[in-house]
């Protein structure tokens, strides 16, 4: 299998590279959404993606300010769970459809703009249920433009080519994976992230470090996936400790950011590894939230690597001048898990799940592995036995 597995990691590899994955527009603050305003020609409305929380919290008031002041018809919905559901996006659908909408915009977390990207496939692709956009490339379709303003520093969603569902009845959460479902448009507001608690910024920025990582130490990583998780990586390191600590700092908050763009578009050139496989098992059987439990199995899945990983974490810690040029391998790859334990206590990141039930472990375990192969391209293959003990190790 171990072949198998490889030789698929190398075609997706070969799928990148001769294809190419397309990049939003990026824009900034409040002037990059006038901005990108500017550009919306027709008289249709567009289709305001959030959720419940953050209508209630204000944090869209500016946003919908906006459209009205470019006099753009706009429908709001904010159906949408933290771990979004087939009926969050059908319902979503179903308001995009009967308001004749021509584009979304969507203001949220990576649940919200997760939601968002399969109501905009479900509306090119009226005959496939949800369920039958899982996995790759089954939409194959432009789609109507997307507008991703991220309201956490995190998922980085706003790049990907990829959305998480939720599927209650099976207890299973998956993803759509197409190159299409990459946003036409991104815009990174610093002053939407203030209102964000300590302690979702600690999460959400653990994602995104997890995301970098990931794809740093995978076997597809471009030149260009690279260079972005180094940025990404640095950037979390430098900025994330004051982001929770003050979350008015503007600064330190632009530049996560930009850190989980950054992260997004790593990962979605060069893809995740077993802390998303077995993070995902957690958010669908027990709502655990994706950044928390990304941010608890980070190091237990690192050290299981072990030294097969060390060069590449060396590479990191280099770029991050964390280093001195007459260390080992070893010794830089170290000095970096070290530097990333520190931040989790800096952060007061949990190491335990309380909600794991041990009698769960075998079948979670079981779900991972099936998740990760042999779509992920890990530097070394986890079994039965070894997530076992990843998943044990944190519900202790």
């Amino acid at each position: 299998m171990t072949i198998f597995y490889r030789c698929y990691h190398f075609a997706l590899k070969c799928i990148v590279i001769f294809i190419g994955i397309p990049n939003p527009r990026l824009y900034t603050g409040y002037s990059g959404l006038a901005q990108w305003l500017q550009t919306w020609q027709t008289e249709k409305p567009l289709l305001v993606v959030s959720d419940a929380t953050l209508l209630k919290l204000g944090v869209l008031k500016k946003t919908l300010a906006s459209l009205d002041e470019q006099q753009i018809k706009w429908y709001l919905y904010t159906d949408v769970a933290p771990n979004p559901s087939i009926d969050n996006v059908e319902k979503g659908v179903q308001v995009y459809n009967a308001q004749q909408c021509a584009g979304i915009i969507a203001v949220g977390g990576g649940s919200v703009l997760d939601c968002a990207k399969l109501i905009a496939a479900r509306s090119v692709k009226p005959k496939k249920s949800v369920k039958q956009l899982k996995g790759l490339f089954k939409v194959l379709k432009k789609l109507p433009p997307l507008c991703a303003i991220p309201t956490t520093a995190g998922t980085g969603s706003e790049t990907t080519v990829a959305a998480v569902v939720n599927d209650p009845q099976t207890q299973t959460k998956y993803a759509a994976t197409d190159f299409s479902l990459v946003p036409s448009d991104a815009i990174l507001i610093a002053e939407l992230t203030q209102s964000v608690p300590d302690f979702i910024t600690a999460a959400t920025g653990i994602d995104a470090l997890t995301h970098a990582i990931e794809s740093y130490i995978g076997k597809i990583g471009l030149n260009f996936s690279d260079q972005k998780s180094l940025q990404a990586i640095e950037l979390i390191i430098n900025n994330l400790p004051t982001a929770y600590k003050d979350g008015d700092n503007l600064v330190a908050r632009e530049n996560m950011l930009l850190a989980s763009f950054y992260a997004g578009q790593a990962f979605t050139r060069a893809s995740v590894g077993y802390v998303h496989a077995i993070a995902h098992q957690f958010g669908a059987r027990y709502g655990t939230a994706h950044g928390l439990a990304n941010s608890v199995l980070l190091m237990p899945v690192l050290k299981f690597y072990g030294p097969v990983i060390y060069s590449k974490l060396a590479q990191i810690a280099d770029y991050c001048k964390l280093t001195q040029p007459d260390q080992s391998v070893e010794e830089k790859a170290n000095i970096l898990l070290t530097t990333i334990e520190q931040l989790l206590e800096v952060l007061n990141i949990p190491k335990h799940l309380p909600e794991i039930q041990r009698s769960d472990i075998k079948e979670l375990a079981k779900a991972a592995l099936k998740e990760a192969h042999p779509d992920y391209p890990v530097p070394a293959f986890m079994n039965q036995e070894q997530c076992e003990a990843i998943i044990s190790k944190v519900s202790e």
